[in-house]
């Protein structure tokens, strides 16, 4: 009998293969589910290491650099295409004055400092708007849940500098805000509103851009609310109101901190938003970081900008998950 025919009779009988065939076959079988796990394991971090951390490498390389009138306009200081000696002898070329640089001149810090404090404000706003919309998106019937989370993504359907150059339209001297102010008779049609290029146009800009991404976290979390907690509270003669801070709010705390994340990272580094709808005096560090690094063409600088920049936001995230983490050992 071949081989192939006592393959087909060990399927069909479920008998074992003589020669350990089903043993050997099972081991295989293991291997290549273990392979197949560390394959969907490695993918993620092989993406972070190709599209975040080599870039990150190659910028925090540049910020110990010198300008020069090149092509790239720095100094490098490391290069893996040439040898050791040669990268040995161009250490003489690193330094650290990119960074000094930054803590001498004021328009740096108060940009940081501007920039985190938009971001903020613009954060809180966000939430204010949002834990509204996703409560009632969660309290709302079933069969209309899809078409309302499809409403909240719809903006991302157009572009995000169409969007941006529509709120332009929207709070110009002649636009479509103070056109209908004008027609209520609340607004003087001689002194119009003047909210473009101004912080408060950067704050809707801002509000309106990542709202989504403060509400989909925070319906997703209170979707999941037992609902029986509420009406325990309810029998136990606990007011509405306390129900929703006491029980609704805390449990809703991991959507609000995942929408607070994803809405104040961005906002921080936000260019486009600033650009369009800020004036001179709206002061944010991609701005800054964007005047460096295409219209100085200081390379070095603005790379020093960023990886400060960079450590400003993912300190504090380190710190709350360690922080959570301990949180989490504690309870149990």
């Amino acid at each position: 009998m071949s081989n192939d025919e006592a393959v087909r009779i060990s399927e069909l009988t479920g008998e074992p293969m003589p020669g350990g065939r089903d043993v050997d076959r099972s081991a295989r079988g293991r291997l290549g589910t273990r392979i197949g796990r560390w394959l969907v394991t490695a993918l993620p971090y092989a993406w972070l290491l190709a599209f975040f951390l080599l870039p990150f490498l190659i910028v925090f390389k540049i910020s110990f650099s010198t300008i020069d009138i090149a092509m790239p306009p720095y100094t490098p200081v490391f290069e893996l295409s040439e040898g050791l000696s040669a990268n040995l002898a161009k250490l003489r070329d690193f330094t650290i004055e990119n960074y000094t640089f930054l803590t001498q001149d004021a328009l740096y810090y108060l940009s940081y400092l501007s920039s985190i404090r938009i971001a903020l404000v613009s954060t809180l706003l966000t939430l204010l708007i949002g834990f509204p919309m996703a409560y009632g998106m969660a309290r709302s019937p079933r069969e209309w849940r899809p078409l309302l989370v499809m409403l909240v993504i719809l903006p991302f359907w157009t572009s995000f500098l169409i969007r941006v150059y529509a709120w332009m339209g929207i709070l110009s001297r002649e636009g479509l805000l103070n056109q209908f102010l004008i027609f209520l008779g609340v607004v003087d049609p001689a002194n119009p509103l003047v909210i473009l290029s101004t912080t408060t146009a950067v704050y809707i800009g801002i509000v309106y851009s990542y709202l989504p991404f403060m509400v989909l976290p925070l319906y997703a979390t209170l979707e999941k609310l037992d609902e029986s907690l509420l009406e325990a509270a309810a029998d136990l003669g606990c007011p509405p109101w306390k129900a929703f801070w006491q029980i609704t709010v805390p449990l809703a705390v991991p959507g609000i901190v995942a929408g607070s994340f994803l809405v104040f990272i961005p906002a921080v580094g936000e260019f486009v938003i600033p650009d369009l709808l800020g004036g001179s005096d709206t002061l944010m560090i991609g701005r800054t970081l964007w005047a460096e690094f295409f219209t100085n063409r200081d390379w070095p600088l603005s790379s020093a900008i960023a990886v400060i920049l960079l450590l400003i936001l993912v300190v504090p995230i380190v710190y709350f998950q360690n922080h959570q983490a301990r949180l989490q050992e504690s309870g149990k």
